[in-house]
């Protein structure tokens, strides 16, 4: 293959044929294609684009580069969900138990943060003994006996995405939808999975700013996820403040067993029950559950699907669920259940405070989440070192009411010159005014 023909046509702006799209994906992906033409071709793409017909091939080209799990055959459906990401996103950890609970398989390969947006996996690094790294027949062996695992991609998994995002990284190039769709559905198509639910965010903090941008893109994914036999659909969710109630790993880990720990089995969604978690966070978790429900028959309606997701979750059994599936992935149960019941883990808790009354107009999202990476709770590059501990909580929320002296968040840092100059940031994140504002929901649009 001449591979500089290639980029020269896609400079061009021609339209390359899925054979050599499989190739050039074989050949980089065998290292016979240096880094920096493959660079050339990625900003090719960047400027020039690729249709629908190019954007599948190039994610099936990525997903065959290596390693698809195979599960058995079963009457649960295999499901999973994606984030576009966000700040105090958790949603995919009480929701794999709560899946598991309503009869789905959830083979959940997630992946680590960079920059300011929090990754699923540096969370579940903040439990003691939680291994993320699995090898396939493990993975497959956890979700045919519990129903779910949270794992990160094996060695052998999609090969060609790790290279090809780095380089995109260092590129410039990472702002491209057609690479932006194949990067994420090439991993989730080597889940084999039934159906899909995309939580595609867009706001202050989200990848992207605008829900113009974020329609593009779900409707990009929703189309290629259907064409390769996935049943797949999109949530469009509002992410200018934070989701829940706390930013950070393992405060977020916290948060997400609240969420799990939330009443009876005996009592209806109808009647008043018992509820814990912030309600942003459940409404996200409910209803990717119900999606899930009715894209694969098990429910006629999303109402009805809501209330079957929000029995079982208020059930108690996701979160047993949640413990049997830490189990079995390495972690000490009895020194998880001692961390949980303390207060604090970070050496400095600071409450940072209102200087007027008022209601809450703003919570920026994207200030809170840099203060945490510049805690140390987030990544300036692949290699920086994680502290878990670090993070705010009990995040005032828009719309609600607080006095003057009144707690805005709690600051949660590792000393207390980084908790001074952190709380100062904080403090700008939120803008008080007189008058209370009307929320905007939280789920904008539904595509697919």
């Amino acid at each position: 293959m001449n591979f500089l023909s290639l980029i020269e046509a896609k400079r061009e702006g021609k339209i390359l044929p899925p054979e050599q799209i499989r190739e050039f994906i074989r050949g980089f992906t065998a290292g016979k294609i240096p880094d920096y033409q493959m660079a050339a071709l990625l900003m090719a793409i960047y400027f020039r684009g690729l249709n629908a017909a190019e954007t599948a091939a190039l994610t099936l080209a990525m997903r065959d580069s290596g390693d698809v799990l195979k599960f058995p055959k079963d009457s649960r459906p295999l499901v999973d969900k994606h984030s576009t990401g966000g700040i105090g996103d958790k949603v995919s950890l009480p929701l794999a138990p709560l899946l598991a609970c309503l009869g789905f398989r959830v083979p959940m390969i997630s992946g680590r943060g960079l920059g300011i947006t929090g990754g699923t996996l540096d969370k579940l690094d903040s439990i003691p003994g939680f291994k993320t790294l699995l090898p396939a027949a493990q993975i497959i062996r956890q979700v045919q006996k519990i129903g779910c695992v949270i794992c990160g991609q094996t060695d052998k998994m999609v090969p060609a995405d790790k290279k090809i995002y780095a380089l995109r990284d260092a590129s410039g190039t990472v702002p491209s939808i057609p690479l932006i769709v194949a990067s994420i559905l090439s991993k989730k198509l080597a889940e084999s999975l039934d159906a899909l639910i995309l939580d595609v965010k867009f706001g202050r903090a989200a990848f992207m700013q605008t829900q113009a941008d974020a329609r593009k893109l779900a409707q990009a994914m929703v189309a290629l996820g259907k064409k390769c036999g996935v049943n797949t659909r999109a949530i469009l969710t509002d992410m200018n403040a934070p989701l829940g109630r706390v930013a950070g790993n393992w405060l977020e880990v916290k948060e997400s067993v609240e969420c799990l720990e939330t009443g009876r089995a005996d009592l209806l969604v109808s009647q008043t029950a018992p509820q814990r978690g912030p309600t942003d966070l459940r409404q996200l978790v409910v209803d990717s559950a119900a999606h899930l429900l009715v894209q694969t028959k098990k429910s006629k309606s999303l109402a009805a699907a809501r209330r079957l997701a929000e029995n079982c979750l208020n059930s108690g059994g996701p979160r047993q669920k949640w413990d049997e599936m830490l189990v079995a992935q390495g972690a000490d149960l009895k020194a998880f259940n001692q961390k949980l019941a303390l207060d604090a883990t970070a050496k400095i808790v600071v409450e940072v405070k209102a200087e007027k009354a008022g209601f809450i107009s703003q919570c920026d999202a994207r200030i809170i989440g840099e203060v945490i990476r510049d805690l140390g709770g987030g990544r300036l590059t692949k290699e920086s070192a994680i502290n878990y501990n670090v993070g705010v909580d009990q995040i005032a929320k828009p719309g609600e009411r607080v006095e003057k002296s009144g707690m805005l968040c709690r600051l949660h840092a590792a000393n207390p010159a980084q908790a001074k100059t952190a709380a100062a940031r904080l403090k700008t994140a939120f803008e008080i005014s007189a008058r209370k504002i009307s929320v905007r929901p939280l789920i904008q649009e539904i595509i697919g």
